[in-house]
């Protein structure tokens, strides 16, 4: 049996609830990947449920490691032969191996990078007569990039009246796909696209799959776009099993073609579902989470929940208002020096988060003036974990 006794009431409700469409709807340090890794180990041991039967999808390589050695220390890498721990691509790649042919490719297909990919808009660009001086082949990349997110084909692509750049995409993105099988050859966003294209058009394989996959589990879900959300449905479909975790407060990612509304509106695709908050907080002190909950609160979709945390309200916020980002700069490197010396700490007790790369210039202009010592979140990772550090938060 699975020792359980470390989880939170909604933590072990959501490891429990293994039949039927679960939302786990986790707050920002709520535990949720540990929910998961707790869920797939419950599957295998209590419910011995066949490895190759559990599939667990994320975003990144990195998670999805993470996923994997966390299930591995539960259950022991032998019992974890079998399960697909994997990102999306991954996943799709895998699928479209078996059965590709089916869509006119051969299995011995070709991923095109980045490099490949601007190489051939530029070649059809120059066939077509579209100024590569004028014109920037990265952009229509990208829009063909973003119609392929929204499963829009060429034959189905329908530029906007007056975006000059999506008038190019409709005549280059046929010319692009033609020559991408020509070489039998796919881009990274066909690898979801063709995926699901696969599997809604050829009932067998979609059955195959379906088969394999009985208990399908889906991290960040706020960010899944409209070729994964189809993917997912469709694995899912045959017995239902599915859970999908995330947090509709952290999507942040609209901009890349993730939608919201897949997780505002799992309740409406899936009605029998059981829906679980995980509100309990284990990051933050209490005064930050509160802070943090007045200001999402104003956002005009999302779902009810409040963070709280067992650990205590912790030292007040501190609120800066300032006129640009030099004096920002000027002002937190100031709060620096004074805490340091007023509790003797050491610069690498200090950390100074930002939202955007654009705004490091200024911190570590005035850092290098001040004379003071810095390191890249990359650099300081594998020594961060020593001490505490204090971020001030600033508001212009």
């Amino acid at each position: 049996m699975l020792d359980l006794s470390n989880l939170n009431p909604q933590q072990l409700a959501a490891v429990k609830h293994t039949e039927g469409a679960l939302l786990v709807l986790a707050g920002a340090g709520s535990g949720k990947t540990g929910v998961i890794t707790y869920r797939i180990a419950h599957l295998l041991l209590d419910k011995k449920v066949p490895p190759a039967n559990i599939l667990a999808v994320t975003f990144t390589n990195k998670a999805s490691k993470e996923m994997r050695e966390r299930v591995d220390g539960l259950v022991g890498r032998p019992a974890c032969k079998g399960i697909i721990i994997s990102t999306f691509h991954s996943l799709g790649v895998r699928i479209l191996r078996r059965d590709i042919e089916r869509l006119g490719y051969k299995k011995n297909f070709s991923i095109y990078s980045t490099t490949d990919q601007i190489g051939l808009i530029k070649q059809i660009m120059r066939e077509v007569n579209i100024d590569g001086k004028k014109f920037d082949g990265d952009t229509i990349i990208w829009k063909i990039s973003a119609a392929k997110n929204k499963l829009i084909t060429p034959d189905r692509y329908v530029p906007r009246f007056g975006d000059e750049y999506e008038l190019l995409a409709a005549e280059v993105y046929p010319r692009y796909q033609s020559a991408l099988k020509a070489f039998n050859a796919i881009d990274f966003d066909d690898i979801i696209m063709l995926t699901a294209d696969l599997l809604q058009n050829h009932p067998e394989v979609l059955q195959h799959w379906q088969e394999r996959f009985r208990y399908v589990m889906v991290d960040e879900y706020q960010d899944t776009n409209a070729s994964q959300y189809l993917l997912v449905h469709l694995l899912a479909g045959g017995y239902g099993n599915l859970c999908v975790v995330g947090d509709d407060d952290q999507s942040i990612y609209g901009w890349r073609g993730a939608d919201v509304g897949n997780i505002l509106d799992f309740e409406k695709d899936f009605k029998e579902c059981r829906v679980i908050k995980l509100e309990q907080n284990y990051r933050s002190t209490g005064n930050i989470l509160e802070a943090a909950n007045h200001v999402i609160g104003h956002n005009e979709k999302r779902k009810e929940k409040r963070l709280w945390t067992a650990s205590g309200s912790g030292r007040p916020l501190d609120l800066i208002v300032v006129q640009d980002d030099e004096e920002e700069a000027t002002t937190v490197v100031e709060r620096v020096q004074v805490e340091r010396l007023a509790h003797n700490l050491a610069y690498s007790d200090f950390a100074i988060l930002y939202r955007t790369n654009a705004q490091s210039r200024a911190f570590e202009e005035q850092l290098r003036f001040e004379d003071i010592p810095m390191c890249s979140s990359a650099a300081c990772s594998s020594s961060s974990a020593r001490r505490s550090r204090t971020p001030f938060p600033t508001s212009r």
